[in-house]
């Protein structure tokens, strides 16, 4: 079932996140759970970044130009071989770093908030 907004159609399996871009500022934004979609998915569809400077690699945890700093408490999943190699070698990179391609929207992350690492 959806319900049709003023300029979007919402889908009562979306989620609410907070993206913070890499100009500072917050977008509340409605991520659908029921798309296969990850974060820099949402990013990307949303346009919280310039046309190629985000999802290079087309979401295969092999550019680290999604990274994102996890704001909120959500119990994400292990970071994989893969996006921890890729980690490692990126710039910019806290503690609370992750790669967007590799957290999926699920009901479970209702709330999330994040912020765009700054393009290297």
């Amino acid at each position: 079932m959806t319900i049709k907004g003023h300029a979007q159609i919402i889908s009562m399996t979306d989620i609410k996140i907070t993206i913070i871009d890499r100009e500072g500022v917050a977008h509340a934004i409605d991520a659908p759970t029921d798309m296969n979609m990850n974060l820099m998915e949402i990013v990307r569809s949303y346009e919280l970044a310039p046309e190629g400077t985000i999802g290079i690699c087309g979401g295969m945890a092999m550019c680290a130009s999604c990274q994102c700093y996890v704001e909120s408490d959500h119990q994400l999943p292990e970071v994989t071989d893969d996006e921890d190699a890729m980690l490692a070698e990126a710039f910019n990179v806290k503690d609370n770093s992750r790669l967007g391609c590799q957290i999926q929207m699920r009901p479970e992350m209702d709330g999330l908030i994040v912020e765009l690492a700054p393009e290297a």
